[in-house]
């Protein structure tokens, strides 16, 4: 094995991955996608018992999936505690089964661990949001163990880049980002 080769490898086992379910996937995807040390954010579902689940299926509420996005990152730059403070701020974690007008299962706020570790700092976070009285009401995030990510089809990827003019995006996704943006500003890629 070359040491280009070498150091590829070592690079990608020092990658982490959560997976992570806010409401509408369109809405993380977009934000964690501008943050630095963030790699790859890719739209999914996960959580329930329907193999290869389509957005149709997943919509109906009966498939038990969230929609979530995959977050790769690099905790050299970004660290798992900065990823859950930004995703415990930018949705709301105090409304079971729902996110404003979007409501059902899939939309529910939910963090897919790997690993003690990842629940331990989740745990902590949410600790820390709730003592520092950030939300009103209690955080009802399902904090639960990863199984498996089914990506979302195409035309659900990058869908706030490629479709910024549509009306869902312009009245609920701009918002969002400009709010994130505004209070994340030190942590977007420059």
């Amino acid at each position: 094995m070359s040491q280009q080769e070498k150091q590829s490898v070592t690079t990608a086992q020092n990658k982490e991955v959560v997976t992570l379910g806010g409401g509408c996937f369109w809405c993380i995807e977009a934000i964690f996608d501008e943050l630095e040390g963030v790699e790859r954010v890719e739209s999914g579902y996960s959580g329930g018992g329907v193999d290869n689940p389509t957005y149709q299926q997943v919509c109906t509420g009966n498939t038990g999936h969230a929609e979530v996005v995959q977050i790769t990152f690099d905790p050299k730059v970004i660290s798992l505690k900065d990823i859950l403070v930004v995703f415990f701020t930018v949705h709301n974690p105090t409304t079971r089964n729902r996110q404003g007008s979007d409501v059902g299962t899939q939309y529910r706020s939910v963090l897919f661990y790997r690993g003690q570790e990842q629940k331990d700092i989740a745990g902590q976070v949410i600790r820390e949001i709730q003592t520092a009285k950030m939300w009103k009401a209690p955080i009802v995030t399902e904090i639960i163990p990863f199984k498996v990510f089914y990506k979302a089809e195409e035309y659900h990827r990058n869908y706030y880049k490629l479709n910024v003019e549509q009306p869902y995006c312009q009245l609920v996704i701009a918002p969002k980002m400009k709010k994130f943006r505004d209070r994340y500003r030190d942590k977007l890629k420059r």
